[in-house]
Order: structure tokens, then C-alpha cells, then sequence
């Protein structure tokens, strides 16, 4: 069957170029925020830790001051540390005095620890002044201890230890602050780089829209007052665009002057062949039409393929469409026809207006010459999704009595007529079928509800 199918649907959309670089520099600064708000709050934590030992710091020398008063005798409990809470039950900050020789000997305890004991390894194992521990009531301390030794040969280990929650808390609330600050940064940097791509992809939106409108016929060369990087490639698309049009020129040149080279001399052996009635005259005759119709056949593919070629041409659908079917209302006004059209004001056919007479002429003088007294006529838009090439498709019906399956597929041979009864050269299809495949398109017969036959065609198309 000589069909022609139209292009496949893309099914993979290509992410547009403008969220590209969006979302490429989105996920950057995100992950940068992230980078610098972690490093922050570790900062931050670091930097509360060390005021924690400064405190520690202050109270092991307030202690050192304290029992240093009363030496070389036994040393004073001291009192008046500056920290209330070294005097509340379980408060989470505690010092204890010991022996330095036997750690396990306490000499005074904190009224905080309660009782308990401040639990920690002996100073010969323990490398670092500061380290962390769990007190008593399982809060994480962080500790602080030092030996001091006196002129008697005494000498005796200080700890001190304060609960880490307070630097937790403030760790957690500037983290927060942080995450709120930084996602505010974020979101105007967001909103900053949108406004940036939009801007500076403005003229690639405005090349753009320049060359849809060569496509639609509304401009005959692409505006050239762009910025410098894309000024080249509009001058570009300039001459390729005037290259193609010399192109075309030169190929409708050379289909013309081969139409009449061939032409007449198929004329002159016709002449001299009817003049004669002999069995080869009659022969002659006969391949002389072959060729003729042949040579008008593919000279009217080739002035196709030109005419496609052509960028920039469009036509609207509807005032052709109107006017082919006004002009068969005449021609068949004996059938008292009544044709149903639906011809939507908007649709365009991307291609020259001869070559959509063509198509719809030949499909509505089908439709009327084999009706019976109903046609219908519709258009509509088709956009194809994932594709920057929509369609229009055209539809005709009659009430005919329409063909069988087998008898659409014949139609669509070329030169194969199915009714030698009704005039016609027999290649009205097959054209249709060619200049159909030259812009891309589709042609299918199929049965009508209206009873005879339905012929449809999809063509390139748009939306004025």
C-alpha cells in the first residue's frame, strides 16, 4: 500500500535550555549553602566549647586560690566559686578535690554531685586536660582537671566539670537561625539567577521568535539587532535562507524549460502518429500519452520537492478551502450538493498555496463526483507532543458508495482508476499521495460514517 505515515512523536523531551542552567546553578548554591552553614554551626560549636573551658578555666583557679590560702596545713574547702549551681543537687556542674597520689582519695566534693562521684581515669592515663564524660545524672560533661603541688611535698588533682546542654541548646538555635537565614539567601539567589538566565537569554527567546516568523511567511529575513555573540549566526541564517530561495528559483527554471523541451516534441510525434491509422501509428499514439503523462507527472514532483523547500511560506487554510468548495457547488450544482464544512480562521498550512489546492482540490472533486448529494469538509489543528512540527489535518467525506478495503489500497497506486466510466486521467491521488510524502505528511483512505468514503491527510501546519 502506498502510504505515507507521519513523523513519529520524540518521546524523550529535551529539558529546555533556560532550566538547564537554572537548575545547574540552583543545585549549586544549595549545596554551597549547605557547605557553609555546616561549617558555620561547627564554628559556632567550637567556638561555645572554648568559652566553656574559659568558665572551667576560671573555676580551677578559683579553687587553686582557695585551698592554696590555707597551706601548708589542710587545705580550705572552697567557697564562693562565682556558680551557684556547684551548690544545687545534680545541677550538672561539679568540681572535686583528690589526692594526687591516690586519685580514689576525695578531699572535697561539690554539694551538686550529691554523694556521687565524679567519675574519671587516673591522671597518668589521661593524656588531655579537657576531655567529655557522663555525670552523674547521665548529662555529658565536659571536664577540665589539672595537679597542683605544694612546698610540703602534698599535692592534690582538681576537676571540674560543666554539662555541655547549654552549648547543645545554643548550638541547635543557631543552627536554626542559620538554616532560616541561609534559606532565605538561597531562595534570593534562586530567584536571582532566574532573573539573570531570563535576561541575558532574552535575545536567543528573541532570534527565536524572528525565525518562527520567517517560517510563517510574516517576515522574509531574520532581525539582525542582536547581540554580538548571535548577530553571526542571524546573518548566517540570512544567507542560507536567501541561498535557498536562489536555489528554488533556479530549480523551477530548469523544471519549466524541461517541461517545454519535452513537451513539444511529445506533441509533434503525437500529431504525426493520429494522422496515420496504422497499427503502429496506434502504438506510437499510445506510449506518446504514456510518456506525456509520465513526464507531467514527475515534472510536477520535482516543482514539489522545489516548492517545499521554500523557508518562510504559509497560507491560510480556510478562504482556499471556502473557495474550492463554492467552485464544486457550481460545477456539481445538478447533484444540488450539500456540503458540511468546518474551517477553523486560525489554521495556516506551512507550504505554497498551489500545492494545498492541489491536495483539497482533488479530494473534494473526488468526494462531489461520487456523492450522493453529501460532503463533508473538516480541518483541524494537531500539535505534536515532544515535536516543534505541528500539523494540520484535513478530512473529506461523502455518502458515496464508497470502496472496499482493498479497493483504498488500489486507489492509492499510481495511475490505477477503478471506473473508467468517469473522466479523469487517473493520477489525482497518486499526485496527492507524492506531494503529501514531499512535506512530511500522511494520506489514508477509510470508510465513512456518512457512508461512502473518508480521505485524510495531515499536513505541516500552525496557529496565526
Amino acid at each position: 500500500m502506498a502510504e505515507t505515515h507521519a513523523p513519529e512523536v520524540k518521546k524523550k523531551r529535551r529539558m529546555a535550555l533556560s532550566i538547564r542552567l537554572i537548575l545547574v546553578a540552583a543545585l549549586w548554591s544549595f549545596f554551597t549553602l549547605i557547605i557553609a552553614g555546616g561549617v558555620l554551626v561547627a564554628l559556632f560549636q567550637k567556638s561555645s566549647i572554648e568559652a566553656l573551658d574559659d568558665r572551667l578555666d576560671v573555676h580551677m583557679t578559683s579553687i587553686i586560690g582557695s585551698i592554696a590560702r590555707n597551706m601548708p596545713d589542710k587545705p580550705e574547702r572552697p567557697a564562693a566559686l562565682g556558680e551557684a549551681r556547684f551548690d544545687l543537687p545534680l545541677s550538672g556542674w561539679y568540681w572535686t578535690i583528690r589526692d594526687a597520689a591516690d586519685p580514689s582519695v576525695v578531699i572535697y566534693d561539690s554539694v551538686s554531685l550529691f554523694g556521687d562521684r565524679l567519675e574519671f581515669e587516673e591522671p597518668e592515663k589521661q593524656v588531655e586536660k579537657q576531655f567529655y564524660t557522663t555525670g552523674p545524672a547521665g548529662q555529658q560533661l565536659r571536664v577540665q582537671w589539672d595537679t597542683i603541688g605544694f612546698s610540703d611535698g602534698s599535692s592534690y588533682l582538681i576537676a571540674v566539670a560543666g554539662s555541655t546542654s547549654e552549648v547543645d541548646q545554643r548550638t541547635t538555635s543557631f543552627a536554626q537561625l542559620a538554616a532560616a537565614t541561609l534559606g532565605i539567601l538561597g531562595l534570593g539567589l534562586v530567584a536571582a539567577i532566574v532573573l539573570q538566565v531570563r535576561y541575558g537569554l532574552w535575545p536567543v527567546t528573541n532570534l527565536q521568535a524572528s525565525l518562527a516568523a520567517v517560517r510563517r511567511g510574516d517576515a522574509e529575513a531574520i532581525d539582525e539587532d542582536l547581540p554580538r555573540e548571535l548577530k553571526p549566526l542571524a546573518e548566517e541564517l540570512n544567507a542560507l535562507i536567501k541561498s535557498n530561495q536562489e536555489i528554488v528559483e533556479r530549480s523551477r527554471t530548469h523544471v519549466g524549460n524541461l517541461a517545454h523541451g519535452l513537451k513539444t516534441p511529445l506533441s509533434v510525434i503525437l500529431n504525426e502518429a493520429r494522422s496515420e491509422d496504422s497499427r503502429f501509428a496506434h502504438k506510437v499514439e499510445e506510449q506518446a500519452n504514456l510518456m506525456k503523462d509520465q513526464v507531467t507527472h514527475y515534472l510536477e514532483r520535482a516543482r514539489m520537492a522545489a516548492q517545499r523547500r521554500v523557508i518562510g511560506v504559509s497560507c491560510e487554510v480556510a478562504p482556499v478551502l471556502s473557495r474550492l468548495t463554492r467552485a464544486m457547488e457550481k460545477i456539481y450544482r445538478d447533484k444540488d450538493l450539500e456540503i458540511d464544512s468546518h474551517l477553523p480562521e486560525e489554521l495556516r498550512f506551512r507550504g505554497e498555496q498551489p500545492d494545498l489546492e492541489e491536495v483539497a482540490g482533488n479530494l473534494i472533486d473526488n468526494a462531489c463526483k461520487w456523492c450522493d448529494g453529501k460532503v463533508a469538509v473538516r480541518c483541524e489543528f494537531v500539535e505534536m507532543q515532544g515535536s516543534t512540527r505541528d500539523m494540520i489535518r484535513l478530512t473529506v467525506e461523502d455518502n458515496g458508495p464508497g470502496l472496499t478495503e482493498i479497493q483504498r489500497k488500489e486507489a492509492l497506486r499510481r495511475g490505477k482508476r477503478l471506473d473508467e466510466s468517469v473522466p479523469g486521467s487517473g493520477l489525482g491521488l497518486s499526485i496527492i499521495v507524492d506531494l503529501v510524502g514531499v512535506y512530511g505528511g500522511s494520506f489514508e483512505l477509510e470508510k465513512s460514517k456518512l457512508g461512502g468514503l473518508k480521505a485524510i491527510v495531515t499536513l505541516p501546519g500552525l496557529k496565526s
